[in-house]
């Protein structure tokens, strides 16, 4: 079975990381095969893929498999960085160059030299940042916080994100000249739940692992047990079924691990703009369900200009989320920019004079009704990428009147 590992597992113990990784699915296999090919050249490469899928066991094994494999391995989690001390410690600082700065130091670039930098959670790096490390990816040199002296450097790049920067790009949240840099091999890791031949083998890898700290010999998987892993739907991915066997190993007697050992969590891993889940109201399924749903419950309701509301929502959502862009609105809705200004201007959304113009009253009256069903479908609307949402429908048009 091919299994990854990560090298000290105390680091992750507490943390949300994927501490092992293995290959029996179909779709994991494929993606082992594009990694042995990816791996031997200096191709910067992104990993894409929900919080515990194991990207940073993808990086790690690209960097054994790598020409790099006796240079450094360093990662860092750009999601933890202070924003004010962030170029400091990617790119190191000069003696003096602020207080506190009591003597040079190297960033993590420097530190990488010859090796493979893994740069976690890409997506939450400030823009300002973003600029100087495409420049690093572009020369290969690093200039340290307080110095004009540029510091060659060799190093690959392989970055990972747990949010869909193309949709970062298009509300400017994200360079898309970095993004293309980036971008060169790309690696999709599929949640746990869309790779179910996975799981038995990780959770006999975790019962073994787990079972020996514990002085157990050897622990059985009883069937129903096998059975309620292979359907729960692991929002945490491979972090959450680590928990779970550890936890079943510490209750479990008599050497078998049955259903009721399992602490199977019911949250669903998928925020909505409902609090609490016990709401008339809360929805379930796919996120093209809970629009269909909730457009079905605003007509069930027979809500006052239900057109006219629905798309002054989708039209304000992607506007906002577009940092009041007309450009990028236009891009996020697949639609041209004249005519995104024309229904900004009909539905009184452009800025003027730094405020938002006012709606008509009757427009206001019609809008405020919405209640939590088109909520949640405004939050949908701004997290799913437009390619998505066509296909909702027919068209995008049979729905928007666009």
């Amino acid at each position: 079975m091919p299994l990854l590992s990560h090298p000290n597992p105390a680091e992750v113990t507490r943390s949300i990381k994927a501490s092992a990784l293995v290959f029996e699915d179909e779709s994991s296999q494929r993606l082992l095969e594009r990694i042995q090919l990816i791996a031997p050249s200096d191709l910067n490469a992104l990993i894409i893929g929900e919080t515990g899928t194991g990207k940073e066991l993808v990086a790690r094994h690209i960097h054994e498999l790598s020409r790099r494999r006796q240079g450094p391995f360093l990662a860092v989690n750009c999601g933890a960085l202070s924003e004010t001390l962030v170029e400091s410690e990617l790119f190191g600082h000069e003696k003096g160059a602020f207080t506190g700065a009591n003597s040079e130091r190297k960033g993590w670039f420097e530190a990488a030299h010859g090796g493979t930098i893994f740069l976690d959670e890409i997506g939450d790096l400030p823009p300002q940042i973003q600029v100087k490390l495409l420049r690093v990816l572009q020369e290969q040199e690093v200039v340290r916080v307080g110095s004009y002296r540029p510091i060659p450097i060799n190093v690959r790049v392989v970055a990972a994100t747990n949010v869909k920067l193309e949709e970062a790009v298009v509300s400017g949240r994200f360079r898309e000249d970095l993004y293309y840099r980036l971008n060169v091999a790309a690696l999709h890791l599929s949640p746990l739940r869309d790779r179910p031949g996975d799981i038995l083998p990780l959770a006999r890898h975790f019962l073994a692992f787990y079972g020996k700290r514990l002085g157990l010999e050897s622990v059985l998987l009883l069937p129903c047990a096998r059975e309620a892993l292979a359907e729960h739907p692991w929002p945490g991915n491979i972090r959450e079924l680590e928990n779970v066997i550890h936890h079943a190993l510490l209750v479990s007697r008599g050497g078998e691990v049955s259903g009721d050992d399992l602490h199977l969590s019911n949250f669903s891993g998928r925020s909505s703009s409902l609090q609490g889940g016990s709401r008339e109201g809360a929805f379930s399924g796919t996120p093209l369900d809970q629009l269909r749903s909730s457009i079905k419950r605003l007509c069930d309701e027979e809500h006052p200009s239900l057109y006219h509301a629905v798309e002054r929502e989708v039209l304000k959502t992607a506007y906002e989320a577009s940092n009041r862009n007309q450009l990028a609105t236009a891009r996020l809705l697949g639609l041209s920019r004249h005519v995104v200004r024309a229904r900004l201007l009909e539905h009184g959304l452009l800025i003027s004079a730094n405020k938002v113009v006012a709606a008509p009253a009757e427009q206001k009256e019609s809008a405020h009704p919405v209640d939590h069903a088109l909520e949640h479908f405004v939050h949908f609307i701004s997290k799913t990428p437009v390619t998505t949402l066509k296909t909702a429908g027919d068209s995008h048009s049979d729905w928007w009147g666009f």
